[in-house]
């Protein structure tokens, strides 16, 4: 059995609790900037002791409404520096968050009030309100509901103005280190939604762990960084107690498509994204040279910048062709690209799911080091992260100072250490089925080098097995489809098949782009996209391309181009992204059936 473990570099403190990480903040460096909030044009900076001000203030709010250490209480919000004046806010009152996404149904937020006991929520808009109060009748605990945007955190603050800082000061030293800091539910790819129960010794010494691990993208002069994935998600909340810990300037842009112009007004040092993000700025920058009339300059810029990463990872002399090719298309493309991220950004924590290495040593020649990591909502977000001085692009790094790691006899990644959680919410059943031991099951299938950097090849129930018995990681082939511009999501299916096929959708961002870059209308409708031979050539091409890289066994024969989009509102899509594949499964069985109807003829593979 293959096993990496590496000790903590910081003593454990099984007495400190994640309010302890705020105030230690606000003794070191009381006057730097925290957090950066929009003003105008630009943004307004609060200082630690400010923050720690407001979280106080908000904190006796929360007392004076009958809060009680222990509760629960639910929180729908989108990502702003009200989540994270919230988030501490209900520490110090010595509540636990339920954080929900924003984007949560009606019956899923019922679900996750109703099972963590929840006895009050707070929402943002009248919007999230409105889902709340849907469900408001299956919700006899609740006795508290506030709204942001109804200013309801301003009387708040206004009811707890006569508590004293005492009774706050009590309230936040009651939770130690083992006791429960916050609820997070599971995305539910498969199944209702579970409680995950994570501690405060969970991100106290994950945090104080990892800001040593990755001291040189967090505890640099002006460290910097914009949020914009959500807050409810466990990767961008551990990644806000950590810049508290380590001083990091944070700023927010909730809305995705404001994201360049908030990036050029920030100017973060690093970035926090998924995949997609990166796939999306490569996808888009791509199209608009193509409309420019420069895609094959493009092309040319893009392939010399992975082509000289590659040879400066294996250690090998760039050519002095390359060399000069790099240079000049530093200056045409790269510079550019660099510019529209703000001009500072020098790394990029990845996560979620897995980059590609292609995407990776593209923006490693932009100057952006894109340190991918691995880690679940179980694992207090990452287990494994790649590092400044330790890097390989297409892995997701070493274990992180304080973890291990180890793979069964079937390659599934088994976890434990600082980061680990407790337990399933009032679940002791799959709690006892998660773990081997203190060794956490976490379902992926991976594999280690000699050096001990992990590398993710797929989901452990998601694995493929073929009518001929061959074993076929669905991953490997997706995630290079994906990277197409039109593609939108892949499934790859032909489990007990004779053939391995896809169902696909477009990506109706991207679509109109490079409809028009090819002479077609820009506003074809997805259903007639979806039969346009110029679209399915596209397509056709992208899996030729992915087809390279697998034995013939595995390759891709047909695929069925769906006139559809998958989506979170649709249910098949989790707020972070990832694909549902047992539902798409199930949704699109016919269509599946369709594919296996005729026999293949050809073989759909590009030898070339």
């Amino acid at each position: 059995m293959v096993q990496f473990e590496v000790p903590a570099i910081v003593p454990a403190d099984p007495h400190a609790n994640i309010t302890d990480l705020l105030v230690e903040r606000v003794k070191q460096t009381p006057d730097r900037a925290l957090f950066s909030v929009p003003d105008g044009e630009g943004w307004r900076d609060i200082t630690a002791a400010e923050f720690q001000k407001q979280v106080v203030a908000l904190a006796k709010g929360f007392a004076a409404a009958g809060i009680e250490p222990g509760d629960k209480v639910g929180f729908v919000a989108r990502t702003t520096y009200d989540w994270t004046l919230v988030d501490f806010a209900l520490f110090y009152a010595g509540a636990v968050m339920v954080p929900i996404y924003e984007t949560s149904s009606a019956a899923q937020i019922s679900w996750n009030l109703s099972d963590s006991g929840a006895i009050a929520v707070i929402t943002e808009s009248p919007d999230h309100s409105a889902r709340v109060a849907e469900v408001r009748g299956e919700l006899p605990l609740i006795r508290s509901a506030w709204e942001i945007q109804a200013g309801d955190l301003d009387k708040l603050i206004a009811d707890g103005a006569s508590v004293p800082e005492d009774e706050i000061e009590r309230r936040r030293n009651i939770a130690k280190g083992a006791d429960i800091a916050t609820l997070i539910y599971t995305s539910g790819s498969t199944g209702r939604p579970k409680g995950c129960v994570l501690t405060h010794s969970n991100f106290v010494e994950l945090t104080r762990n990892s800001a040593k691990a990755l001291r040189d993208v967090v505890e640099t002069p002006g460290a910097s960084t914009l949020l914009f994935i959500t807050t409810a998600h466990v990767f961008a909340r551990f990644i806000s107690i950590l810049n508290v810990h380590a001083g990091v300037k944070t700023g927010h842009q909730p809305d995705t498509k404001q994201l360049l112009p908030a990036l050029g007004s920030f100017k973060p040092t690093f970035l926090l994204a998924v995949p997609r993000v990166f796939e999306k700025v490569y996808n888009s920058a791509e199209q608009k040279a193509e409309a420019g009339g420069k895609g094959k300059i493009f092309r040319a810029a893009a392939h010399t910048a992975v082509e000289h990463s590659r040879l400066l990872q294996e250690g090998r002399n760039v050519p002095f062709g390359t060399k000069i090719k790099f240079a000049l298309f530093d200056k045409l493309v790269y510079s550019k690209l660099r510019t529209a991220m703000g001009g500072n950004v020098t790394y990029a924590v990845s996560g979620s799911a897995p980059l590609g290495p292609r995407l990776g040593h593209f923006f490693h020649s932009l100057g952006v080091t894109i340190l991918e990591g691995y880690g679940l909502t179980e694992t207090t977000a990452p287990a494994t992260v790649n590092l400044a001085d330790k890097s390989k692009i297409g892995t997701v790094g070493p274990v992180l100072p304080g973890v291990g790691i180890r793979l069964a006899d079937d390659g599934e990644i088994e976890v434990r250490g600082i980061n680990v959680f407790k337990e399933y919410w009032r679940n002791a059943e799959a709690t006892a089925a998660a773990f081997d031991g203190d060794w956490f099951k976490t379902g992926d299938i991976g594999s280690f080098d000699d050096e001990g950097f992990l590398t993710i090849t797929g989901r452990k129930k998601e694995i493929i097995v073929t009518a001929g018995g061959k074993n076929v990681a669905p991953a490997a082939l997706e995630d290079p489809i994906r990277a197409n511009p039109i593609v939108g999501q892949v499934v790859v299916v032909g489990d007990q098949k004779p053939f391995i096929s896809a169902l696909i959708t477009l990506d109706p961002e991207m679509l109109p782009t490079w409809l028009s870059n090819n002479g077609l209308p820009a506003d074809l409708p997805l259903t007639e996209a979806a039969k346009n031979e110029a679209v399915r050539a596209e397509v056709q091409r992208a899996i030729d391309e992915a087809n390279k890289h697998v034995s013939r066994a595995e390759s891709i024969r047909k695929f069925t181009l769906l006139p559809t989009e998958w989506t979170e509102a649709s249910g098949h899509l989790t707020p972070k992204m990832s694909i549902k594949r047992n539902v798409i499964l199930d949704d699109f069985a016919a269509d599946i059936d369709e594919i296996y109807a005729t026999p293949v003829n050809t073989t759909n593979v590009s030898l070339s």
